[in-house]
C-alpha cells in the first residue's frame, strides 16, 4: 500500500471541463496510486472541472490570464508561484488551452506531461478529429508527452491507437479517443513517477 504521504504530491492545470483531471483523481484517490492531486488550476474562472475538483476535496485555484494582457511570462510566474506553494513536483496539463511560454516550460522541464488527442507528430494543434478524417487517416489516438518549448513537440511517453472507422464524424471519433485518454493517462504518470523514483 502507498501511504499518503509518500504519494508524489501533482498539480493538474486545465481550461475546461477537466475530463481527463477526473480520470486522474479517481486514480489519485485509490491507496495504492503513487500520486496524490495537491491543487487543480485553471486560467478561466468559468471552467467546469473546477467545481469537480472541489467534490473530491482538493484545493483549487483560478489565475485569470485575461487580467494579465498580452504578458504571458507574468501569467506563467504567477502559476509558477502557486504551484510551489502547493508542494507539487510534478505538474499534469488536462485540457490546459494555453500555449505555454519558455519560462514556465523550463522552470518544469522533465516534470510537466501533457495529453494530446492525435498520435503525434501527426495533427498537432486543435482541431486533431476533424484533420485526420480529412488526411484520411485508418488510425487516430492520443499521446502523453513531455512538455518542452515546441507546441506538442516533447518527447512522447506513449500512445494508445484508435481505428478510424468509415462512418466516423469528429464527434464518434472524439469519444473513443477520449476513452483511451482517460485510460492512458493515469497509467502513464505511475509509471513516470516509479521510473523517477527508481532512478533516484
Amino acid at each position: 500500500m502507498t501511504k499518503q504521504a509518500e504519494k508524489t504530491p501533482i498539480a493538474i492545470l486545465i481550461s475546461g471541463r477537466g475530463s481527463n483531471m477526473t480520470a486522474l483523481l479517481e486514480a489519485c484517490a485509490k491507496p495504492d496510486y503513487p500520486a496524490r492531486v495537491v491543487l487543480v488550476l485553471s486560467n478561466r474562472p468559468e471552467a467546469p472541472g473546477l467545481e469537480i475538483a472541489r467534490q473530491y476535496g482538493v484545493p483549487t485555484e483560478v489565475i485569470d490570464h485575461k487580467l494579465y494582457g498580452r504578458d504571458r511570462e507574468s501569467h506563467e510566474k504567477a502559476i509558477d508561484h502557486c504551484i510551489r506553494e502547493s508542494g507539487a513536483t510534478l505538474i499534469c496539463l488536462a485540457g490546459y488551452m494555453r500555449v505555454l511560454t519558455p519560462y514556465l516550460v523550463r522552470q518544469w522541464s522533465g516534470r510537466m506531461l501533457n495529453i494530446h488527442p492525435s498520435l503525434l507528430p501527426a495533427f498537432p494543434g486543435l482541431h486533431t478529429h476533424e484533420a485526420a478524417l480529412q488526411a484520411g487517416v485508418k488510425e487516430h489516438g492520443c499521446t502523453i508527452h513531455l512538455v518542452t518549448d515546441g507546441v506538442d513537440e516533447g518527447p512522447i511517453l506513449a500512445q494508445a491507437r484508435v481505428p478510424v472507422r468509415t462512418d466516423d464524424n469528429a464527434d464518434r471519433l472524439a469519444h473513443r479517443v477520449l476513452e483511451q485518454e482517460h485510460r492512458l493517462y493515469p497509467e502513464v504518470l505511475a509509471q513516470f513517477i516509479e521510473k523517477k523514483k527508481e532512478s533516484l
